[in-house]
């Protein structure tokens, strides 16, 4: 059974980041992940990453500028890591490879983006994420010694010792069927967000958190889980992102009437107030009337000069033709707000380690809570290269001071059995597809834009029928290779666990708050919330919640206005 210092679930920009940081300290490596890892997730980060480049710009403007658009909920001391730590990892990322757009004067250029007060995004036209990803890649091929990669494994469960701590996973390989115990001292969890548990989302299909679900399975507690940002320009129906690039780049929005309405609800920043902000003003514009057939708004592109829009801005060309069959350089493309990313996760501490001995996570996975209630455009990609580099660094210290776990035989047999149920079961009730189709709706009708009490109720009742349900959701394909109807089951079990925990902690929080926005509490509640909400399972797995104090430093909570 494979053996190592440190095993990194998911092969996205956290996981590639982490498994990197990992290897250059001497630890032995492994990367597991479902997909290949050019086609992670992180391929869709599209508008840039942030960091305080310019000579009049600093770490500390920016850190002011993220702990206000985590309307005060997000942890100060890691905010202060992820933004005094952004200059040194944009220029390791130049040197190897990465091709930012430069201005006329040689220099990195940087676009503004929502709630910043200073442009600061660096990006390489609309594919930012992609062009980091393949270079990171290329860095672990360079590494190819030192760390080995098990592309398209699917992990059904971790692995625990005696004591609790994390020892490793049981994987299965999408190609033959095998399943395979792999033991570890350290294991990190990268496998991204959790937005298909959202109809429609930004999401890719493959964004089913697994990892948070699986650290929750394990004891881990998460940490802000009622907090999930939708993005204010999705293209209606198939939830494809529009980059808030474009309105970075001047694009605006405008109702049926014509109105450009980001004036009435955010009259100093309009398009690029914080994405909670502008996606509550698009919404109330469609739910009072004003809104598009379909429930949409218009992005009007055409403010951009053309040149500059199929240079800056050409992918979101592309998807405006291929998807709307609208030529953005000429006519402005329908919108709306769509789920796109969890702010929550499992609990982190700024070293990526979990409440778990030997079990970290980075990423969108992870709740270090530098994002808080609301995270700002351009600051996930950072998120995942900062606190996966220190991840990867504090996983590998920690392997270095404790042994090899045993390897586990039982577990192979257990999940072996798990899987050999599933394709046996019935055919007499709802497919996996049915019932994750089903959850979407749900959590997007009752845990979206705005919530209330009532909503949040049905929710809950509706996630435990599905889970009820889910226990015998059928398979049409029983073989061994290529199958991915068994981890499509497995995904299901995962989204229901995280969709329980994200309604049960917004019912919690009556309060509004960054994404969080309750219409029968409408108002910020700084004496009662002003505090992280924790979930664990509890004994019988349904989500049982707890508190843990919000870290401030320099910050003190004002009124959050754009």
């Amino acid at each position: 059974m494979p053996a190592y210092d440190v095993l990194v679930l998911g092969a996205g920009l956290a996981g590639q980041r982490a498994a990197l940081a990992a290897a250059e300290t001497g630890a032995s490596v492994a990367v597991l992940s479902k997909v290949h890892p050019v086609r992670s997730h992180s391929v869709a980060a599209a508008g840039g990453i942030n960091a305080a480049v310019d000579d009049d710009d600093s770490w500390e403007q920016h850190a002011a500028d993220t702990v206000k658009g985590s309307d005060y909920l997000g942890d100060q001391d890691a905010i202060e890591v992820l933004c005094r730590e952004a200059p040194d990892e944009i220029r390791r990322l130049e040197r190897q490879g990465v091709a930012f757009h430069r201005n006329a004067y040689g220099r990195l250029d940087t676009r503004p983006f929502g709630a910043a007060s200073h442009d600061r995004t660096c990006y390489v036209a609309d594919i930012t994420g992609q062009a980091i990803l393949h270079v990171l890649y290329e860095q672990m091929l360079r590494h190819e010694d030192d760390i080995d990669r098990y592309e398209e494994w699917f992990v059904t469960t971790l692995l625990q010792g005696d004591d609790g701590a994390c020892t490793g996973c049981v994987a299965r390989d999408l190609r033959t069927g095998r399943l395979e115990a792999f033991t570890a001292k350290s294991t990190i969890l990268a496998t991204g967000g959790a937005g298909q548990c959202f109809r429609p989302t930004t999401n890719a299909v493959i964004c089913t958190g697994d990892g948070i679900a699986l650290a929750y399975r394990a004891g881990a507690e998460l940490m802000d889980m009622e907090m999930v940002q939708y993005h204010p320009t999705t293209l209606a129906v198939v939830g494809i992102l529009i980059t808030e690039g474009a309105r970075g780049e001047g694009a605006h929005l405008y109702n049926r009437l014509g109105e450009r309405f980001m004036e009435k609800y955010a009259p100093n920043k309009l398009e690029l107030a914080s994405r909670d902000v502008v996606s509550r003003a698009e919404q109330t514009e469609i739910n009072e009337g004003r809104g598009f057939e379909g429930g949409t708004v218009a992005l009007d592109i055409t403010k951009v000069p053309r040149k500059r829009t199929l240079e800056a801005l050409r992918e979101i060309v592309n998807i405006g033709r291929d998807f709307a069959g609208v030529d953005i350089t000429r006519e402005p493309i329908l919108v709306r707000p769509g789920m796109h990313y969890i702010m929550g996760g499992v609990r982190v501490d700024v070293d990526g380690a979990s409440t778990v001995p030997g079990l970290y996570a980075a990423g969108e996975t992870a709740c270090v809570s530098c994002h808080g209630a609301n995270r700002l455009g351009g600051n996930s990609l950072l998120d995942t290269l900062i606190f996966g580099r220190r991840a990867g660094v504090h996983a590998a210290a920690r392997a270095g001071e404790v042994e090899m776990p045993a390897a586990s035989e039982a577990a192979v047999a257990d999940q072996r059995r798990r899987i050999e149920a599933i394709g046996a079961r019935e055919h007499d009730g709802p497919k996996v597809f049915e019932l994750k189709e089903r959850l979407g709706r749900t959590m997007h009708e009752h845990v979206g834009v705005f919530r209330e009490a009532e909503g949040l109720a049905r929710a809950r009742a509706d996630v435990r029928d599905i889970a009820e349900q889910a226990a015998g959701a059928w398979i049409d394909d029983r073989g061994e290779r290529f199958n991915q109807d068994i981890p499509a089951a497995i995904e299901l079990e995962h989204m229901v666990d995280v969709a329980a925990c994200i309604a049960a902690a917004a019912a919690e929080r009556t309060e509004s708050r960054g994404s969080h926005h309750r219409t029968d509490h409408p108002e910020r509640d700084d004496a009662g919330w002003m505090h992280h909400i924790t979930v664990t399972a509890g004994e019988d797995g349904t989500p049982r919640l707890g508190t843990a104090p919000v870290t401030v430093t320099r910050w003190e909570p004002q009124e959050r206005t754009y």
